[in-house]
Parts: structure tokens; sequence; C-alpha cells
């Protein structure tokens, strides 16, 4: 396995003629031949501005093990890959995105609709409620979607990697719905 990891990130640097794709390709083929997974890719490199895209989608009888347990093992291969190509390429700034079958696009939905749904829950009752605790990267897209609609506000609660999420009415929902429970005991 060193020698493996040695011809990823071993000495000496890298050769100059090597290319991205190239470099990508011998990292994953190593990984899958190690790992011993029954498992295909498909690359795509694109790039905008100064950032190159590396998008790679597996396919494959092994495909559920990627997925299992929220995706760490997608997570996994991904960050092996973003640090290779900084350290072969420190020069070309790299964005990474490793999928199987739709699984990111499935996690996003599954997050946004537990937040669309706390924060109902917190824009009907007037108070705040908390999502479970979740990664940075889960936390990211939860706090991006709910920034959205300004009837809520949210924030990162706690210590470490893990953190819970406060999602609460922001001022100016509290107050209309304060001066509708008047205008209504008024009538």
């Amino acid at each position: 396995m060193a020698g493996f990891f040695s011809k990823l990130f071993g000495g000496g640097g890298a050769d100059k003629k090597e290319d991205l794709e190239s470099v990508v390709e011998a990292t994953l083929n190593g990984i899958l031949e190690k790992g011993n997974f029954d498992l295909s890719y498909e690359l795509n490199l694109s790039k905008k501005d100064d950032v190159t895209d590396v998008k790679i989608e597996f396919s494959g009888a092994d495909d559920v093990l990627l997925k299992d347990f929220k995706g760490q093992l997608l997570d996994a291969i991904q960050l092996i890959v973003k640090r290779v190509t900084q350290h072969h390429f420190s020069d070309v700034q790299t964005n990474v995105i490793v999928d199987c079958g739709g699984y990111r696009e499935e996690s996003e939905a599954a997050l946004i609709e537990r937040a669309e749904h706390l924060k109902t829950i917190a824009i009907e009752q007037g108070k705040s409620v908390y999502y479970r605790a979740l990664p940075p990267k889960e936390r990211k897209v939860v706090h991006q979607y709910l920034a959205l609609d300004g009837r809520v506000k949210s924030r990162s609660l706690g210590d470490g990697l893990y953190k819970k999420i406060k999602i609460y009415p922001a001022k100016s929902t509290t107050e209309a719905l304060e001066n509708d429970a008047l205008a209504e005991e008024t009538k």
C-alpha cells in the first residue's frame, strides 16, 4: 500500500509532462484496484475562469458500498483525489466532485426537505427549532437554503465538527405574527 501512496504523493514531485486527467485516472485506478472494487467511472474535466472542475461519476456492482454510511466512502475518495491534484498541480485550482448514481442530489434534497419542514414549524409557531447535528458540508446546504427565505434565520450551535442548526423566525416575521394576533383579538 505504501507504494501506491508514494506514487500519489511520493518523493521528487510530479513529472511535469503529466496532465491533470492522467493523474486523476491513475489515482482512481489505484483506489479501485487496491480496494478490489467492482466499479467503473466516468471522468469529466471542465475549466471555468481559473478553476478546473473534476467530476467523477461511479457506477457498477459495488456502488452500494460508496453510498453506504451517508456517503463516507464517496467523501473519502473525493478528499484523496483533491489532495493528489493539489500535490501534483499546486498552481491549478481544482473543484473535485465525486458522485455515484445521483447520491449527492438525493442527499441534498433530503436535507432541504427536512429544513423546509422545520422552517414551517418555526414560522407557524413563532419559536426556534433545531436541526440535528450535521457536518460542515451538510450545514452549508441547509444554511444556504434557509437564507433564501427572509422570514427565518439560522445559525450553527455547538463545538467540534458536527453542530446543530438553530432555525428561528426573523424579527420582522415575529412582529408581523404578533400584530396579526392583536388585530384578530380586537375584532
